[in-house]
């Protein structure tokens, strides 16, 4: 079984001053040839706290990627924290360096002497050419391992990482199978709910099958690996039917679903027109749902008058409002319909600021169960 792990590197990710995306995206593609992601880790510029952290992922995966740290300047420790995790002497590599200057040599410039930096690598490694960039790459074997360094760059890294990277995991730990994963969407049920209706499910070996909880809306990930996308499709659809089953309408959707787009999805396929009011929820509801109006402060007898108001002056078919009281940890909503007008009022026990858009999902599955009614 084929195991990787993932170091991103960069002082930058750890203070907060850029997002991490490659993470994510090599972590899908690992996924999608069949290996196993044991561990992602971050490290600041800091050779020694890089080359500890490579070591230990060498003795757990077969592969390891970094990303991260390949630029010309001081502060770009990879290629020498590599080479100290496997015992190695950095090497100035003539061809690497000719990679620089021809990319560099398209903006009409000549690279400046710290450049050469980025033609040294560890001794042996095998160099990957970047020709969307001027930082050279490389992956390092040995007998049980490919260290693959990339850079941090993300259109860079993907880059290289189709072309060159890919092609080379498959020739060298034979990768002949995937990993196939499908996503639940669930609401109205908490995350322990969930977990005693399927909790003999989540013990499978493959498929797997694990929760994540977010702010009122619960995911259930099934993950397949098998030899072709046709059989995990079908492991991951005959497990996808039990949870079905057991859970019924509380699944609103599967992978890229979203809770405000079945919403409105619903109104659209039933020809029915609706009219929102928010109040403490920091225009939430109003960058997810059309015709949407945002007050101050308003009580639940005040909302519901706004409702009404709004249903009339839109001429549409559904009203539907929440209001927020932070003071109070909770929060109140109005729908009205052709059926009448109700109220619902929750009360939220999680962080405060998270307080507005729990709300807005519990609102809006309340819309989505109630056009269910409807049928």
């Amino acid at each position: 079984m084929t195991s990787a792990e993932i170091i991103t590197i960069g002082t930058e990710i750890l203070l907060g001053e850029i997002v991490d995306t490659n993470t994510r995206y090599i972590a899908r593609t690992l996924r999608s040839l069949g290996v196993d992601l044991y561990r992602t880790i971050t490290i600041g510029d800091n050779v020694d706290r890089i080359a500890s952290a490579i070591s230990h992922s060498m003795e757990r995966a077969n592969i390891v990627i970094t990303t991260g740290g390949l630029g010309p300047t001081v502060d770009d420790p990879t290629r020498e924290a590599v080479a100290k995790a496997i015992g190695m002497e950095t090497e100035f590599r003539e061809d690497l360096w000719q990679q620089v200057v021809e990319t560099i040599g398209r903006y009409g410039r000549k690279p400046s002497e710290n450049q050469k930096r980025q033609a040294y690598v560890p001794k042996g490694a095998i160099g990957l050419r970047n020709p969307v960039g001027t930082a050279p790459c490389f992956i390092v074997e040995t007998e049980t391992n490919a260290v693959i360094s990339l850079p941090g760059v993300p259109a860079e890294m993907e880059h290289i990482l189709h072309e060159s990277v890919i092609p080379y995991l498959q020739k060298r730990f034979g990768l002949d199978a995937i990993i196939k994963v499908r996503v639940l969407h669930c609401a109205g049920l908490g995350e322990g709910m969930i977990d005693e209706r399927i909790a003999d499910l989540e013990t499978l070996s493959n498929p797997t099958v694990g929760l994540a909880a977010h702010t009122g809306v619960v995911d259930i990930r099934i993950a397949a690996k098998a030899k072709s996308e046709t059989e995990a499709n079908d492991m991951i659809a005959k497990v996808e039917e039990d949870i079905r089953t057991r859970l019924g309408s509380v699944i609103f959707g599967a992978d890229e679903d979203r809770l405000d787009e079945v919403v409105l999805d619903m109104l659209t396929r039933r020809g029915l027109t609706l009219t929102a009011v928010e109040s403490g929820l920091d225009g939430l509801l109003a960058r997810k749902i059309p015709h949407t109006a945002s007050f101050p402060n308003l009580s639940l007898e005040s909302l519901t008058e706004v409702l009404r108001s709004a249903l009339s002056d839109k001429n549409a078919d559904i009203a539907l409002g929440v209001t927020v009281h932070m003071d109070e940890r909770a929060a109140e909503m109005a729908m009205i319909t052709s059926q009448g007008e109700k109220t619902h009022r929750i009360t939220y026990g999680g962080p405060p600021r998270s307080l507005p858009r729990w709300s807005m999902n519990l609102a809006l599955n309340w819309l989505r169960t109630s056009l269910e009614e409807m049928n």
